[in-house]
């Protein structure tokens, strides 16, 4: 049986989302009403206890029930298939590299966003081409809204209380996006990890906003130097930690990443090549923020500031459509990168 608290709200669309709004129940857009006969289907197709655990969600350590995750769902307009997505990704959430106990109340714009590979991708229509990352897709955008609404429905971080950022961003709706792995030269994401082409997997990461490469060029030297100027930005947070640092997520579409195979890059030579060359001239920093980067081991190189230490330190994926624009991901200094299997 559900067990959930049930609340009576007048029969109309306008009343539950006035109900929603004055609950702090949604991210401030019009939720789908989570009735018992909406919710059951979502639960039934787990064929698991509704009571049962996936997590305890931080700062409240809400306990993430399939029941209340199925809730969550349905007012974020998923589908029930979504579901098996929905628990590998809160998993992937508590793991404590993720820290999601320091994401929840941070001032800075971070977001969980979900990477999701294999053939789950295709069950679902989760778009990987052409406006992956933007609207017009029903799996990418609800996915990611429901993630969303269990962080404050079940964890607490209600915006302006708990929820402290000082600006937040768009990806805070929703960010969600399949890998493009049919169009890559490269091994997808969740294989680079250790896990089977035919297996599905989500990779969770703790993301600040989207910056945009653009490169018109089938130039192999072009496209590497527009990268490393991207992904050595002062604006970023891995620009100044002396110890703590993420992992930052490069998106390359199909047609740069076949420029660059061809050129004869594998994706951990491409990381390499990157991680030696995307770095901040140690001046650029103040005295006293130099002398401190200089005291970490590692962390100045030729008097330049190492945006991060190891080849793994950079996810690379391949997504969205051919053409002259890849994306940036810069990522909360303080969290990696989580995978975890759908089943």
């Amino acid at each position: 049986m559900l067990t959930s608290r049930l609340v009576e709200v007048e029969a109309s669309i306008d009343a539950v989302y006035e109900q929603a709004c004055e609950m702090g129940w949604t991210d401030g857009l019009p939720v789908i009403p989570p009735t018992e006969e909406r919710v059951r289907p979502f639960v039934d197709y787990l064929k698991r206890d509704p009571a049962e655990v996936i997590a305890k969600i931080p700062p409240n350590l809400g306990a993430a029930a399939i029941e209340k995750i199925a809730i969550n769902a349905v007012m974020a307009g998923c589908r029930p298939e979504y579901m098996p997505v929905l628990l590998a990704a809160v998993r992937a959430m508590v793991e404590p590299e993720f820290n999601l106990t320091g994401i929840q109340p941070t001032t800075g714009p971070v977001a969980p966003f979900l990477l999701i590979n294999g053939p789950i991708r295709s069950r679902l229509g989760i778009n990987c081409g052409a406006n992956a990352l933007g609207p017009g897709c029903h799996a990418n955008a609800t996915v990611g809204r429901a993630l969303r609404f269990i962080l404050v429905n079940v964890g607490g971080a209600l915006p302006g209380t708990v929820d402290k950022a000082a600006l937040g961003q768009p990806g805070k709706y929703t960010m969600c996006l399949g890998e493009n792995e049919e169009a890559s030269p490269w091994e997808p994401l969740h294989v680079e990890r250790g896990l089977a082409p035919e297996l599905s997997a989500v990779t969770a990461v703790a993301a600040n906003s989207t910056h945009n490469i653009d490169v018109a060029s089938n130039n192999v030297e072009t496209i590497l130097a527009v990268m490393i100027d991207s992904l050595a930005c002062l604006g970023q947070s891995n620009r100044f930690h002396r110890v703590n640092f993420s992992e930052q997520t490069l998106i390359i579409n199909p047609g740069h990443a076949s420029v660059l195979a061809r050129g004869g890059f594998s994706k951990q030579e491409l990381k390499e090549y990157l991680r030696q060359r995307a770095r901040i001239p140690l001046d650029c920093f103040p005295p006293e923020v130099a002398e401190l980067l200089v005291s970490c081991p590692g962390r100045v190189i030729d008097n330049k500031v190492v945006m991060w230490l190891k080849p793994e330190d950079l996810v690379v994926i391949v997504a969205g459509e051919a053409g002259i624009h890849s994306t940036f991901v810069p990522s909360w200094a303080n969290s990696k990168s989580v995978t975890k299997t759908i089943s």
